[in-house]
């Protein structure tokens, strides 16, 4: 699957990002490691996690959500899938108050809902599309509009896009599996072959940093 790449702040912006990159013998590592505050969809003793990190406004991330869901229903409780905003403000438009109203929706416990809502929207995200997905799936209305209108979630969208950044993320979406960047196709036979051998290789559960 093709990649939108991440715009450069000048012609060697994106090199200095991955050589900061943390590298280990498997490949580029995700920074942090999963937390507390992460958006997971668990067992948290799984003995695989997916990690993305993508783009409510990107159609490849769009696209990559129906992956997702394939391999949950396939690995079942055999996968941990947890979900990083990485917005790309500057050609997507909406990328960044989707992202937003994921978060209000997290803060009234409905984060998963809205997520799954935003991508079968298919890119339909202007500021009333927004508000009918908070009443579609169950949240204060005004709750919901003051936040999103007073950007309360914005500092958390930005800790999402720095462990991109952190982790050498190139394009939306972009896969970590137990940890390590995925750098093969996105398709469902490539990430569910991945998946199964990186399960077989481990041992133990996830483990969740605090």
């Amino acid at each position: 699957m093709d990649r939108h790449r991440t715009e450069r702040a000048g012609s060697s912006g994106r090199r200095r990002e991955d050589g900061r990159a943390r590298r280990s013998a498997e490949g580029i590592e995700l920074v942090p490691p999963i937390g507390e505050t992460d958006r997971v969809r668990r067992p948290q003793d799984a003995p695989v996690t997916l990690v993305e990190f993508g783009d409510y406004d990107c159609p490849y991330t769009v696209r990559a959500h129906a992956v997702v869901r394939g391999l949950r229903r396939r690995l079942g409780d055999g996968l941990c899938f947890v979900f990083r905003a990485f917005p790309l403000t500057r050609i997507h438009a909406h990328a960044q108050a989707a992202a937003e109203a994921a978060e209000a929706a997290a803060a009234q416990g409905r984060f998963w809902e809205m997520h799954d809502r935003l991508f079968e929207a298919h890119r339909r995200l202007e500021g009333a599309d927004l508000k009918r997905y908070a009443g579609e799936v169950g949240l204060d209305g005004e709750r919901f509009e003051r936040e999103t209108e007073e950007q309360a979630h914005a500092g958390r969208v930005r800790e999402d896009l720095r462990s991109g950044l952190r982790s050498g993320v190139r394009g939306r979406p972009t896969f970590f599996i137990n940890g390590v960047r995925h750098d093969g196709s996105h398709d469902f036979e490539t990430l569910l072959a991945t998946l199964e051998a990186a399960g077989k290789g481990r041992g133990q559960g996830t483990r969740f940093v605090g």
